[in-house]
């Protein structure tokens, strides 16, 4: 059988995307391969189908149970001999599985890297024909990255004992730096690099500064996504819990994810996420990897992420169906202090810190930018975008600047005759002349730049302060959060140095955004005429009912493309459901006959 009929016959699809063909020939004829691919642009299969393909078993390396065990479920509704071995199984299910593995009777297992690595279980697989190892995550095997996961180093070791063996490293979002590192520390030899379009179109790209956190993010959600599933990272345990306290309030149906909570209440929520609609998992990062729910409409960051890796990475989980989502996020001094702070207080050694200050410098200037956001991401990855987007906010409505130096110079002058000993919340006092405890008690009413601000409100002097520190025109000190001079800022204070800044100097309601042409494919079920309109309630209340059934997603029995493209078709016998976006043989078996009953009545 060729790769394109086991696509078909097992998984349903008529065609490959992109270079998954030549990912899967690369395995099959016995190459190391090392592949980055963008989420939702079908990594799985280009393990998966080898290891149908080639004789033996085939190990899936992930790195969360929950993972591994939805794409097991995923698997084994198509037809697909595969298994999981993790803390989960009892003594008698565990041995059960080795002995199936030992008698060639299962094709793809999944493990956790800790358990691979177990003594026991590497004497388990000497007698196993392992035919390949697919590391999932491969970027968990960076010191320098954003998931890093020590287990993952010593993953090599275990290979290089089954020489016999392809090896396939996969990960969804890499700088060139990583994978270099992901060849080292894989021992990868001489691999086919497969590098697909990191650009993911359907998803829009959009950074507010930060206000009224809550109230940004109800709005947000209230008015564009108000009955979709979503996630909201969070940096702290506490504001997980007070975002989730708060939207419950607000009326949504919102569920927490972190590591404080119990091993049994983490999962709970995550299954629910999974298996429900409508659902918004405000999360810290804990929260997300390799989660396989493909119609999550938004992510929302309601702090700065620790690089544009791990920004693009958890956005990524918007729109895994190509269906237009939003990532949504907003950011402030505050952002950049904490995040300063936790590298320069770290127990890093000061090369990881030089790293992750650049790694926070480039999405700083990712948030500031007044070009398309788009570009800056995919440079990031080292590709080019010769257009704008045309579908994040700086294309949509683009970002004015103004020469900002009269301001800076205010600003300046007051911090330097203030010592350089104070926050940003106390400058913008003296500048706005108020008469606070601290303001007397320094004598600060005295000074010249005393009420010389009152041209700008709050909001548009933390702005000038933000775009500063970002610029590196300011520095703030760690250990009291004074603002702080650099070389530059004398330039600026005598004339020197000119300063732009961006146009949000006042906080106001932002107009209606434009929304951008979706992506092809999109609106699937805009169109439908009455009777086609009625079958489709009628198969997605089915699609509902079943999946309750069954105790799986709705999109494990029928996706929305599937839907979409039934309704397209309209097939009338067994081999024409064949020719449906995502059936195949099991489903077909499974779910046939009662889907042609839908469309009986429409001939």
């Amino acid at each position: 059988m060729t790769a394109l009929q086991v696509l078909k016959s097992t998984f349903g699809y008529d065609s490959f995307q992109g270079r998954q063909s030549e990912i899967i020939d690369s395995i099959v004829n016995g190459s190391d391969t090392l592949v980055l691919m963008p989420t939702g642009g079908g990594k799985s299969l280009c393990y998966q189908i080898p290891c149908l393909l080639l004789d033996g078993v085939g190990i899936v390396v992930s790195p969360l149970i929950a993972l591994m065990q939805d794409q097991v479920s995923t698997l084994k509704s198509l037809g697909v001999k595969a298994e999981y071995l993790n803390s989960s199984l009892d003594f008698d299910e565990r041995n059960q599985i080795l002995h199936r593995m030992q008698n060639d009777d299962i094709d793809l297992l999944y493990m956790a890297p800790e358990g691979l690595l177990r003594p026991g279980f590497f004497q388990s697989l000497q007698d196993v024909n392992v035919s390949l190892f697919a590391i999932d995550e491969a970027h968990c095997v960076s010191q320098w990255g954003h998931d890093f996961r020590p287990e993952y180093l010593r993953l090599a070791e275990l290979i290089n004992q089954f020489p016999q063996a392809k090896t396939i490293a996969l990960t969804a979002t890499a700088d060139k730096k990583t994978r270099i590192e992901m060849i080292d520390k894989l021992q990868l030899n001489d691999p086919n690099i497969f590098i697909s379009s990191f650009d993911r179109p359907n998803i829009e790209y959009r950074v507010e500064s930060k206000g009224k956190g809550n109230q940004q993010l109800y709005s947000f959600i209230k008015n564009e996504h108000s009955e979709d599933t979503g996630i909201v990272y969070c940096l702290s345990r506490k504001k997980v819990e007070k975002t989730t306290a708060f939207l419950k309030s607000k009326g949504f149906n919102a569920y927490s994810y972190h590591a404080g909570l119990s091993h049994e209440e983490r999962n709970e929520n995550q299954e629910i996420f999974l298996s429900q609609d409508n659902i918004i998992m405000v999360a810290t990062i804990a929260f997300g990897m390799g989660i396989d729910k493909p119609d999550v409409r938004f992510v929302a960051h309601l702090d700065l992420p620790s690089s544009l890796e791990a920004y693009y990475q958890e956005t990524g989980r918007a729109g895994r169906d190509g269906l237009s989502s939003t990532a949504w996020m907003i950011y402030g001094l505050q952002d950049v202090v904490l995040r300063r702070r936790m590298i320069d207080s770290g127990e890093g050694a000061s090369d990881y810190k030089k790293v992750s200050h650049q790694k926070l410098n480039d999405i700083l200037g990712f948030c500031e930018t007044t070009t398309c956001r788009r570009k800056i991401i995919l440079k990031y990855f080292d590709e080019e975008l010769s257009i704008n987007c045309n579908n994040c906010d700086t294309c949509l409505s683009p970002v004015e600047q103004m020469d900002g130096t009269t301001f800076a110079q205010k600003l300046l002058s007051c911090i330097y005759r203030t010592e350089q000993n104070f926050g940003a919340a106390h400058i913008i006092d003296v500048l706005h002349g108020k008469m606070t405890e601290k303001v007397m008690r320094f004598n600060h009413d005295r000074l010249s730049t005393y009420g010389i601000g009152d041209d700008l409100d709050d909001y548009a002097w933390k702005s000038i302060i933000r775009q500063l520190v970002v610029h590196g025109h300011l520095r703030i000190h760690n250990e009291i959060s004074s603002l702080v001079f650099t070389d530059s800022s004398k330039l600026i204070l005598s004339g020197k140095l000119q300063f732009k800044i961006r146009k949000d100097l006042q906080e106001q309601k932002k107009p209606k955004v434009k929304k951008a042409k979706k992506a092809p494919s999109v609106d699937v079920f805009k169109n439908l005429s009455v009777g086609e309109n009625q079958i489709f309630e009628e198969i997605k209340n089915w699609r509902t009912k079943t999946a309750k059934k069954l105790g799986v997603p709705a999109y494990r029995v029928l996706s929305n493309k599937s839907l979409s493209s039934l309704i397209d078709l309209k097939p009338q016998t067994s081999e024409e459901l064949y020719e449906v976006h995502g059936i195949g043989a099991a489903k077909v078996k499974d779910f046939g006959e009662e889907i042609l009953n839908f469309f009986e009545s429409s001939n």
